[in-house]
């Protein structure tokens, strides 16, 4: 081996080590609490500045500075992280959403108070602990990771690890203290976090915002082992070290240099996003739910008052007015994140590559330096730019498509830090670019008039994304997108739309950026903007406009008129305490005000209110603004009044027994019915398989119109796998389902929708941000119904249209299965296909329930139903089938088959 070979083989060893530090902390701190800690670059760069200020500034020992600083202090951040901010989020639930939110905030916190304390400035006197000789290092990495495998495989508190990370409220259950696990996972994770700063820091630039996205760039390793095995993690490091400082060597000419050059000094970035892109299923487990609750009112007046500050600085003069044109330009950023993640759900972290791409291709056009086109204007060139970029969105829209929760995450932020380095650090597309802005508004003030009328068509181009159809079937999206898909909404299509549009508004505003700078700096789009930005918008209502303006005027005025760092500290103490108040700040004033009042007046119950009510005539005052009280009962008494009693005593469902068909679905709606007497549906030899587990083997199944089917079986049984063959979720491995003559078996969940199959959940698939009204209208738009009065018949119907207004995450579970049903019956489907209908019912409401079923059968509709409880089945069923082991083992009517399994399984 040559000299230079080895020299770049121990190079790369080093390197290789200090990501292998960084992958083993991650995978122990997933492992240990399911979160992939993506502070914990944050934690590295803390440590790596606290040595130094130990050792540089005060004077101390190496060793005692080291002692501290590992020891005891990166073990009680993440101590103190685990118990004050994770463990609430554990405690209420875990929502992974607002676990990755905080994960992000403690980032931005950590990397907003180091430049508050040591400035934004590089730094090139880190203390050296240990020599440039990798071995030494390589020796504490094998004796970590051997040690943890050890204890992870051999010992009792691994096996109360994976417990913990398996089911933490059913390990708590068996008596495992799972806040002691989670502690200890992340006290170690934190340790190793700290370990690979203080490494680092004497080889790399020390500033608050290079080493934590460096440590992060390495996150690769840790998704190469699938987020388990160490000793994966520890090769796949140290292979990429070597591979890196090989490269190296390698210096061709001609156009293929700066490209070879930048992927040689950024191979942990590519192997990032070959891992984020190639492995779909990491962190699926992680789906990121929205909040189940309505989406919060803005504030009387808020409008006005934000008109009125946007419109202030066309009075102020020099500097001020200098840094308030970067406010509009923001707000424009950051409305993209209210339309991808806010209204479509989606996570995304890389949106600063597309406001750099904006910057930059405006810039590029504007000077004549764009591959094939000349010099445009400068108003010209921004409008092209983001006619360009907007396809781009596709890089992140794309995956989006297949990956959900963390995995989506990761590919977001690699896109975002692939485009950085590969892109925006290239000397070749970005060196001598100047930006001039539009003629005729080369003033300030003429420049910010002109930001305010560009701004004012990105709130046009975001409200018309949230209203009308689209918005509905993005907010359903959002909401359940399983349930959205069974409505028939394109799922794929609508992320398409989301991230194509965010893509084209974070254009327009990263363009509008540099424009008002009048240069383009890379550093304004880095990936740790992409963070804070996500961050500032989520904590301050992902779904509201106002927020993201709000956040950009603070992101901005913080930073201008304190000390760096201000903004993104508030950001991040906001986001780390986004548990407390997932709706944002003003959602949990209003919580907090609510509270007070309700301490501060006596309230009459619901029985008092209806007795003074006799007593005492109500005053107009009190009739238009009932008391907290009856606006508290008032879900329950909108129930109840959907189930009045019958004349024996008896409930009985809302709307007539027997509707016609034109009450029912509001007439045919375009779609053909099968024929008399044909099959409406019919599965012919269905088979699934999973992971070698055999679910269905060779099902036969026929559902005709006019009758109600129904499955029961055992769990385990393969009914659920069946129904989602049907409903178009799940894709059998052999066989074939038609709806009447149409083979169906490839079509996805809302194609089949469109056809005339609608579907329910077992777990309730509402849409809580949406009204009443609203999600029965997502239904009826996406079966294309052209009759308009289709929706007013189906709330009538269900008896509903006294709640149309009514949000749907504020009613019970009674009304809300009607809501589902509704939704589904308002696209007028030819089969029905029930998941466990009476789940969460009590016995009023399942006869309520069964009543309509029957109603809809005997006007035509083929129903198949999925039900445990066997007394509904014999109250509703025409043909009952019994499923065991994949099979259907018995056929017939209720009562014969009811009877048969009675006689084999006598009840004990």
């Amino acid at each position: 081996m040559s000299s230079l070979t080895y020299d770049l083989t121990l190079a790369g060893l080093s390197v290789g080590s200090a990501a292998a530090l960084t992958g083993i902390g991650l995978i122990v701190t997933y492992r240990a609490t399911g979160v992939l800690n993506f502070a914990h670059g944050a934690i590295a760069m803390v440590c790596a500045y606290v040595l130094r200020q130990c050792v540089v500034e005060w004077g101390w020992p190496p060793w005692l500075a080291a002692t501290v600083t590992l020891v005891l202090l990166a073990p009680a951040i993440g101590v103190a992280l685990e118990r004050f901010v994770f463990r609430p989020l554990a405690v209420l639930g875990s929502d992974p959403a607002q676990t990755l939110v905080a994960s992000i905030g403690v980032f931005v916190l950590l990397v907003g108070g180091a430049a508050l304390l040591w400035g934004q400035g590089a730094r090139d006197d880190a203390p050296e602990l240990v020599s440039d000789d990798p071995w030494g290092q390589l020796t504490v990495v094998l004796v970590l990771a051997a040690g943890v495998g050890m204890v992870i495989r051999w010992t009792r508190f691994g096996r109360e690890l994976r417990a913990v990370v398996d089911d933490r409220g059913l390990a708590v259950l068996g008596g495992i203290d799972a806040d002691r696990v989670a502690a200890a996972g992340w006290a170690f994770g934190s340790f190793t976090a700290g370990l690979t700063g203080v490494l680092l820091a004497p080889y790399v630039r020390l500033d608050p915002y290079g080493l934590p996205l460096l440590v992060m760039e390495v996150v690769a390793v840790a998704v190469a082992a699938r987020m388990r095995s160490l000793p994966v993690a520890v090769l796949v490091a140290l292979a990429i070290g070597v591979a890196q400082s090989q490269l190296t060597r390698l210096h061709p000419s001609g156009w293929a240099e700066p490209l070879l050059q930048a992927v040689g000094a950024n191979l942990f970035v590519v192997a990032l996003l070959v891992t984020a892109l190639a492995l779909p299923r990491i962190g699926t487990r992680d789906a990121l739910p929205r909040t189940a609750t309505a989406r919060v009112p803005t504030p009387p007046g808020a409008w006005i008052v934000a008109i009125v500050l946007f419109l202030l600085p066309l009075g102020f003069a020099g500097s001020d007015l200098h840094t308030s044109v970067q406010v509009p330009a923001l707000g424009v950023v950051l409305l993209s994140l209210v339309v991808v993640t806010g209204r479509g759900g989606q996570i995304s972290l890389g949106q600063a590559a597309y406001a750099g791409l904006g910057a930059l291709f405006t810039a590029l056009l504007a000077a004549g330096r764009f591959p094939g086109l000349p010099r445009l204007p400068e108003l010209a060139a921004l409008a092209l730019a983001v006619i360009l970029v907007a396809p781009l969105g596709l890089l992140t829209g794309w995956p989006a498509i297949s990956r959900q929760g963390l995995a989506l995450a990761l590919a977001t932020f690699a896109v975002g830090v692939g485009v950085s380095r590969f892109v925006f650090a290239q000397p070749y597309a970005t060196s001598g670019l100047s930006l001039d802005r539009p003629a005729g508004f080369d003033g300030d003030h003429a420049y910010y008039v002109l930001e305010l009328a560009l701004l004012t068509v990105a709130l046009l181009a975001t409200r018309a994304l949230r209203r009308g159809r689209t918005g509905r079937a993005l907010a359903a999206m959002r909401d359940h997108e399983a349930g959205a898909s069974a409505t028939g909404v394109r799922v794929p299509s609508l992320k398409l739309l989301a991230f194509v549009a965010g893509a084209a508004l974070a254009a327009l505003g990263g363009g509008m950026l540099a424009m008002g700078v009048r240069a383009f700096d890379p550093s304004a789009y880095d990936p740790v903007r992409s963070l804070l930005w996500f961050a500032a918008v989520v904590v301050l209502g992902a779904d509201s406009t106002l927020g993201a303006l709000l956040a950009a005027a603070l992101l901005v005025g913080l930073d201008a008129g304190a000390r760096g760092g201000v903004a993104a500290a508030l950001i991040g103490v906001l986001a780390v305490l986004v548990g407390r108040f997932p709706g944002g700040p003003y959602e949990a004033l209003r919580t907090a005000a609510g509270r007070l009042r309700l301490r501060r007046r006596a309230e009459l119950t619901e029985v008092g209110a209806r007795v003074r009510a006799r007593l005492r005539p109500t005053e107009p005052s009190e009739a238009t603004e009932p008391t907290t009280a009856q606006a508290r009962t008032r879900p329950a008494t909108a129930q109840a009044q959907t189930r009045p009693a019958a004349a024996d005593g008896g409930p009985h469902p809302p709307g007539p027994p027997a509707p016609d068909h034109e009450s029912v679905t509001g007439g045919a709606g375009g779609k053909t019915n099968p024929a008399e007497g044909r099959p409406a549906l019919t599965a012919h030899h269905l088979h699934a398989r999973y992971n070698g587990f055999t679910a269905l083997d060779g099902v036969d199944l026929t559902v005709h119109p006019a009758q109600v089917t129904a499955i029961i079986g055992p769990n385990g049984a393969g009914k659920s796998t069946l129904f989602h063959c049907l409903a178009g979720t799940l894709r059998p491995t052999t066989g074939h389902i038609h709806f009447a003559d149409r083979d169906i078996t490839h079509l996805p969940a809302h194609a089949r929708t469109r056809l005339g199959i609608a579907r329910t959940f077992q777990q309730l698939s509402v849409f809580p941000t949406l009204t009443v009204a609203d999600n029965v209208r997502v239904g009826a738009e996406q079966g294309h119904i052209p009759d308009p009065a289709a929706v007013e018949r189906t709330l009538r119907l269900l008896n509903l249209d006294g709640l149309r207004n009514a949000p749907a995450a504020a009613l019970p579970t009674g009304t809300l299965r009607r809501v589902e049903l509704a939704r589904a019956l308002a696209g007028t489907p030819r089969v029905l296909l029930l998941d466990e209908p009476a789940a969460g019912l009590d016995n009023a409401e399942v006869t309520a329930m069964a009543r309509i079923l029957k109603a809809l059968a005997a006007d035509g509709t083929a129903l198949l139903v999925v039900e445990h409880d066997l007394d509904l089945v014999a109250d509703l069923a025409d043909v009952v089938h019994v499923m065991a082991a994949g099979r259907i083992i018995a056929s017939g009517p209720p009562d014969h088959v009811l009877d048969t399994l009675g006689a084999r399984e006598p009840a004990p």
